[in-house]
């Protein structure tokens, strides 16, 4: 059955400042010997084989080789939803089994540690944007404006492959503490991004 869902994504991942096997190539290599990343996801408006997913919320946890394409990713899932049937759908775009972009990343995914109900705390504010969710995730990435640039307008990185669409805006963390699923995720970083996916 279809499906779409859209609204506002920000990440922050263990790369310097822009993320290489974002802005390049998945098959580029990380800065490090790992990288380690939070994908934040707020639902504005969608609806799953029937199931309104309005107003949820999505935090993955993951972890990958420096070669992101070797696979074997660890990844975890935080949904912030009101239903057992919102939480069941949600899991379903968001590890990939209903397809959409996440159906493209699912096979690189060795170690699934699974999905765990939470309120998930989302601010967002012009060029800031903050997640929260208990001790676990507290960080804010703030998208960057280029020296020079009186419009004050945020650089873009467009016409690249990533799951929240192929146009992002360059951020940056402004601070970043992120322990959960067994990772430890020191954020530097950053993207934002309105998404729109259907399938």
């Amino acid at each position: 059955m279809a499906w779409k869902v859209e609204g506002t994504y920000f990440e922050t991942c263990s790369c310097n400042v822009v993320c290489p096997c974002t802005v390049a190539s998945f098959d580029i290599g990380a800065d490090y010997d790992r990288c380690a990343f939070a994908l934040v996801f707020s639902v504005a408006k969608g609806e799953i084989e029937g199931t309104d997913v309005s107003g949820t919320r999505v935090v993955a946890i993951g972890d990958t080789p420096k070669v992101m394409t070797d696979g074997n990713w660890s990844l975890g899932v935080f949904i912030d939803a009101k239903t057992d049937e919102q939480v069941e759908k949600l899991g379903g775009v968001f590890g990939g089994a209903l397809g959409g972009p996440m159906g493209g990343i699912a096979p690189l995914v060795g170690d699934n540690r699974g999905a765990e109900r939470a309120t998930i705390d989302i601010r967002e504010d012009g060029l800031t944007h903050s997640v929260k969710i208990g001790d676990a995730v507290d960080f804010s990435v703030q998208d960057i404006v280029p020296f020079g640039i009186e419009t004050g307008q945020p650089s873009r990185a467009v016409g690249i492959f990533h799951p929240a669409g192929s146009e992002l805006t360059v951020a940056k963390a402004t601070n970043a503490s992120i322990n959960a699923f067994g990772i430890e995720v020191d954020g530097k970083s950053a993207f934002s991004a309105p998404f729109s996916w259907a399938a």
